[in-house]
């Protein structure tokens, strides 16, 4: 049975056994007479934000991984959430593809270097800085924590503000793959 088959059967019997579930208990009381009941809002938050747009997807070499990993651990020695790993993570995919560059020549951004694509003439550091995944990912979360609200406001826009990017859309395509990688490496 092939994935989407296979998750389209198992959410439909997901559904039927949660609507069984919630159906039983009222259904067993439904002679009983109701006392001034009155209804109750439940409100239902998921733990991120659902990624904006059309999604991309690279394969990662271990370098690339070694780096996702790199990020989480300068995001978690910063005291931050899972969040800021998400959007630390979609930054580097967009700004380099999660690879350290170094200088490229006449193929760089100016002078921009390392994971974030930072810049030393803009005050991000020194190039041997900016190049140590340790220290880019944490001058970026440094910005990150200046922006009020980057907590629930959108990756790109969260993004867009500490980098100041010409692209300032591009980084939400990255969302969802940053947030199954976060998933997958925060724990381990």
């Amino acid at each position: 049975m092939n994935t989407i088959m296979r998750k389209s059967v198992l959410s439909v019997a997901g559904l039927a056994f949660a609507g069984g579930v919630f159906a039983g208990p009222i259904a067993a009381h439904a002679a009983t007479p109701a006392v001034d009941a009155k209804p109750v809002a439940v409100a239902v938050q998921s733990a991120a934000p659902k990624p904006q747009g059309e999604q991309s997807h690279i394969d990662l070499n271990d370098e690339q991984t070694a780096n996702v990993k790199a990020i989480i651990a300068a995001t978690k020695k910063a005291g931050l959430p899972e969040r800021a790993a998400v959007i630390s993570i979609a930054t580097s995919l967009q700004e380099s593809k999660l690879e350290n560059l170094g200088h490229l020549g006449d193929m760089n951004d100016h002078d921009s270097l390392g994971l974030f694509q930072q810049r030393p003439s803009s005050g991000w550091g020194t190039p041997e800085q900016i190049t140590d995944p340790e220290y880019s990912t944490t001058a970026f979360l440094k910005g990150l924590k200046q922006v009020d609200g980057w907590q629930d406001m959108p990756l790109t826009e969260a993004a867009q503000t500490v980098q100041v990017s010409a692209y300032p859309d591009a980084y939400a395509q990255w969302e969802q793959q940053a947030a199954d990688l976060v998933g997958q490496y925060w724990n381990s």
